[in-house]
């Protein structure tokens, strides 16, 4: 599995790069790609993915979600699956997202965890076993990251709407007053160096269930991106995400 790394100086692109070397999936590097470009003897980097035309069985991409409309024209252009690992898209760039799944195959996730997929399925069957429980989800991540909340924490809160659709987020909690039935709650901290956490908190008046899933290592988000291109080399034009990868 020839993988075109968008993004490979980056902290998650280095990540991807490394697993990559160590022969993760029986991958190997087409292409590296990144504007703070670095001179490597074991693959060619490149400022511009349009300077590459080698042959390639997928674009992994971990640079930034700006970049989406030019990375899309080339993967349409050339045919090639792509997966979107990148957080933070505006209503545009998702409208570029979509169009682009009607001619090629597109991952897209905002988180590449297997483990976060299963908990966006607990969240929902709780959310649904619990239709009276309040609840709440709170994302923790290091100080270094822009987005609030996490793309996660809005996919944790996406599909408990999917089973109460008249639920309305709240993005962080700063006027008083009593808390409505059908709110659910995002909070965000940065911290140090963490990872990455979320927690969802399901609540009545006779008892709490918590939800967490904690990132010990960065490397986990490449693994998953590696098996989403894994999986999406075998698909048709589309638009995927975890939940196709790992339904039963």
């Amino acid at each position: 599995m020839k993988i075109i790394v968008n993004g490979s100086c980056g902290r998650m692109g280095r990540e991807v790069v490394k697993l990559i070397e160590a022969g993760y999936r029986d991958s190997v590097i087409a292409a590296a790609v990144d504007i703070n470009n670095s001179a490597n003897e074991k693959f060619p980097i490149y400022e511009n993915i349009e300077d590459f035309d080698g042959a390639a069985d997928c674009i992994v991409d971990f640079s930034h979600h700006t970049t989406a409309p030019a990375l899309l024209a080339y993967a349409v252009r050339r045919k090639l699956p792509i997966v979107v690992a990148t957080t933070g898209q505006t209503e545009q760039e998702l409208a570029v997202i979509r169009a682009a799944a009607e001619k090629i195959p597109v991952f897209f996730s905002a988180n590449m965890s297997v483990g976060i997929a299963l908990l966006v399925r607990l969240a929902k069957t709780a959310a649904k076993a619990f239709p009276d429980a309040d609840i709440e989800i709170v994302e923790k991540h290091h100080n270094r990251k822009l987005d609030v909340p996490s793309g996660t924490a809005l996919m944790l809160a996406e599909g408990v709407r999917q089973v109460r659709p008249d639920s309305e987020f709240v993005i962080g909690r700063h006027e008083n007053g009593k808390r409505e039935p059908a709110q659910v709650g995002i909070h965000s901290l940065r911290l140090g160096n963490i990872v990455g956490e979320h927690e969802v908190i399901l609540a009545t008046d006779t008892q709490v269930i918590t939800l967490k899933h904690e990132a010990q290592s960065r490397s986990l988000f490449a693994e998953g991106a590696l098996a989403a291109a894994e999986f999406l080399i075998a698909q048709p034009a589309g638009l995927y995400n975890m939940n196709d990868m790992i339904r039963d």
